[in-house]
Order: C-alpha cells, then structure tokens, then sequence
C-alpha cells in the first residue's frame, strides 16, 4: 500500500516534528516549566487545581499522528500522559464540579494561546493531557510542562503549554488568531474542517503560505 494514500485529505509527510505555531506565539514561552498547575474554573461549583493528583492516574502510551491544519502531517509520535477523560471523571468532576450544560470547554495555554473543544470531542478515548513525546519528557518546543493531544483533529486544537481549562454553558465567539473564517469549532482531520466559512480546497492555499513560518 502506497503510505502517502492513507494521509488524510489535503496533508503531506514530514520527516520531522518542527515546533509549529502562529507567528504571535512562535516565541512566546511559558515561565513555569518544572511544575504541572493547571486552573479549572468557569462554570463550576469550585473552581480547582491539577497538579499533584494527575500522578494517581493511570498513565497512558499512546501511538498517533500529528495533523497541522497548514497541510502538513507528522506520523507515528509517542506520547505519553492522562486521558482527558480520566482527569474530567476522577478529579475534575467530583471536585469542580462543572454544570451538567458545560459542553464547551476553553483552554488557555501559558503563552498566551487559547483554543476550544465540545467537552464530547475531549472524552474521546485518544486525547491526552501528555507530558512526555518520544520517551522523553516533554520539551519547552513541544508544549512543556504539559500539553493537549487530540489526534482526531487539527494541530491547533492541541494546545501547549496548558495553563487553564474553563468549562463554559454556551459556546462563545472564539477566534484566537487569523481571519475569523479559517477558524472551526471543530476541526476533525476525518472531515477536513479546516473552516467554517470557505471551502477545504481553498482554505489549503491560504494556508501555503504559513507553513515556513509557522513551523
């Protein structure tokens, strides 16, 4: 089978994992590397910390590919950490409590970046809370102390550098960078949600020339 076959539509292969990342932030890092504090709030009944308790976890290995919404793929990455889904039903939900209607979920890393997720997308089985890549703890490049890994969808949503995860009961306008339509709430790889507001064909040109920069 011809591998480049099986990329996702629009992507092509590096040999690398180039630190990626907007203009904005591409030089922005974090000032708390050593520890893991990551504040929930929003709407919840207590707002909450995770740190410490993350180890009482079962930690997790996990195999996957990387999708830069810019057009390129990086396959076969290691990652290691939490499911998201074991920190939201052992720590999160017990202890902040967020509303049964907080289906949106905004997190905010230490540089400044922000994205969102439905919470259903986060409970996916795959996505992580990682903290270490390739068998060795995570880089300052790649997102240190800790970071998202959504595989099912677009590099962006896989934040660096999580500072804060805030549970929201209606979506918000979010657009954290570009040009209000290259932006998705979503962004499935499976489904090419590359935009809200242009088609997938044209959004991949625009984003041509990003991909130098941006990586």
């Amino acid at each position: 089978m011809n591998e480049k076959a099986i990329l996702p539509p629009g992507q092509f292969e590096l040999d690398q994992f180039p630190r990626f990342g907007l203009t904005p932030f591409a030089y922005r890092y974090p000032k708390n590397i050593d520890t893991i504090s990551i504040r929930v709030k929003g709407d919840v009944v207590s707002e909450t910390v995770l740190s410490d308790q993350l180890s009482e976890l079962e930690r997790v290995d996990q195999v996957s590919d990387f999708h830069c919404v810019t057009t390129w793929s990086r396959r076969n990455l290691k990652w290691s950490g939490y499911r998201f889904r074991d920190v939201f039903e052992s720590i999160i939900q017990p202890q902040a409590q967020p509303d049964s209607e907080a289906g949106f979920v905004i997190i905010r890393g230490q540089d400044g970046y922000r994205t969102s997720m439905q919470l259903d997308d986060l409970l996916a089985a795959d996505v992580l809370l990682a903290d270490q890549l390739n068998d060795a703890p995570l880089s300052i490049e790649h997102g240190a102390p800790m970071r998202l890994v959504a595989p099912a969808h677009y590099g962006y949503k896989s934040i660096k550098h999580v500072e804060k995860i805030e549970f929201c009961c209606e979506s918000r306008e979010l657009f954290p960078f570009g040009l209000r339509f290259l932006i998705h709430a979503r962004g499935r790889v499976a489904l090419e949600e590359r935009s809200s507001g242009a088609p997938a064909w044209l959004v991949r040109r625009l984003y041509k020339p990003f991909i130098k920069p941006t990586i």
